[in-house]
């Protein structure tokens, strides 16, 4: 019978064992492919040359001579990972290491529209490139504060971002930069940021959004999962039992996200004559325990745990991460705990890890730069790449 036919490790493979953490010298590689000490070298030694690895330090020895260390090169070269919120947006610098390099926060306002915004985010993260050594940006990559249509990047019915509606905010990116660009959903960037902050060993995790709206993403098998149009996890528009008879963007009375949003507990705090004009100042009020800030906070949480309960029941997830500036106050983050364990099964609960997010401030931005270092250190458009500068 004639041998089976081996399986050839391409230069783009070779990376991809390196980038993910399976491979951390030759030896390693030749292991895991099997391919000859000679191959091996011949393929690491090309992607050096493309600056795509480096060989630095000495590893572990077993037995023998101590390996060189191979791992992904930083160099200069950077992509650019943008949070866009309603006021303000983060932007930082990672390296294809997916390492933080630079990062801050620009204010801004959805009512300037999508050219100015865009070409606000722009002039931050060239500026921060300049800044930090001259950086070549590879890459932007931005999440929206809105549903997003996978297939197009267009937002789709956006709360409180008029004018944006319909918007291919992927086409004016790319404009706008002329760079490779990838657009996402801010609660689906934040997932993977925390997918990312927890090792990357999760298979399913559910990730909530919560500030001046609320939104949610969802890993699944290591990856975020979208639905057919990009909106899978969208709880914003889910009607609550028993809710005020308050009318919501998309025409509906009672939805999460005029119940137990930030902007709701602002506005029904000012109706019931408490002196805030914005979030921050609901917080610091329940830092100070002002009993009607602090019982809005916990009955947003439970009514945002109320939601929360149908998705841990029908999904059953590892854990339940809570992001976003509401996820600072104890208060909401007691009030979505006790509606989960009140109306989830006990074998939904009794080992979902709850908690605050791990993935700190820039969960978004760094969740959307992965996503695009994905895309453009893909194994196969490394190894066209390779094949093209022959």
């Amino acid at each position: 019978m004639a041998p089976a036919t081996q399986t050839v490790h391409s230069e783009g493979e070779i990376f991809r064992l390196v980038r993910t953490g399976a491979a951390g010298s030759r030896a390693d590689l030749a292991r895991l492919t099997g391919l000859s000490p000679s191959t091996v070298a011949l393929r690491v030694e090309a992607l050096i040359a493309h600056g795509y690895l480096e060989e630095n330090g000495e590893g572990e020895s077993r037995g023998g001579r101590r390996p060189r260390v191979v791992m992904v090169k930083a160099g200069g070269s950077v992509v650019a990972g943008v949070e866009l919120g309603e006021q303000h947006a983060t932007v930082a610098l990672f390296d294809r290491r997916a390492e933080v390099v630079a990062s801050t926060d620009v204010q801004i306002t959805l009512l300037d529209g999508v050219e100015r915004v865009v070409s606000q985010v722009w002039e931050c993260a060239r500026r921060l490139a300049e800044e930090n050594g001259d950086l070549r940006l590879e890459g932007i990559a931005m999440s929206l504060p809105g549903p997003v249509d996978s297939r197009t990047s267009r937002l789709l019915s956006p709360m409180r971002m008029p004018g944006w509606n319909g918007v291919d905010v992927g086409e004016v990116l790319g404009a706008v930069t002329g760079l490779p660009f990838l657009i996402d959903n801010d609660a689906n960037a934040m997932a993977v940021g925390e997918f990312i902050a927890r090792g990357g060993d999760l298979e399913q995790l559910v990730f909530v959004k919560a500030g001046s709206g609320i939104g949610c993403g969802i890993i699944l098998g290591g990856a975020v999962y979208r639905g057919f149009r990009g909106v899978a996890g969208d709880i914003s528009h889910v009607a609550l039992h028993n809710a005020p008879p308050i009318i919501c963007s998309c025409g509906r009375v009672g939805c999460l996200d005029v119940v137990a949003s930030g902007a709701a507990i602002v506005d029904a705090l000012r109706e019931a004559g408490v002196a805030v004009e914005t979030l921050d100042d609901v917080l610091a009020l329940a830092q100070d325990a002002h009993p009607k800030a602090t019982s809005a906070l916990r009955e947003a949480g439970a009514r945002t745990g109320e939601v929360l309960a149908t998705i841990v029941n029908f999904f059953n997830p590892q854990a339940l991460a809570l992001g976003g500036r509401l996820a600072t106050a104890d208060a909401f983050v007691a009030g979505v705990r006790q509606a989960l364990y009140t109306l989830c099964l006990p074998m939904s609960t009794d080992a979902l890890d709850i908690g605050v997010s791990r993935a700190g401030a820039l969960a978004g931005a760094r969740g959307v730069a992965w996503e695009l270092l994905e895309r453009t250190l893909d194994p196969a458009r490394i190894d066209e790449e390779l094949r093209t500068s022959l």
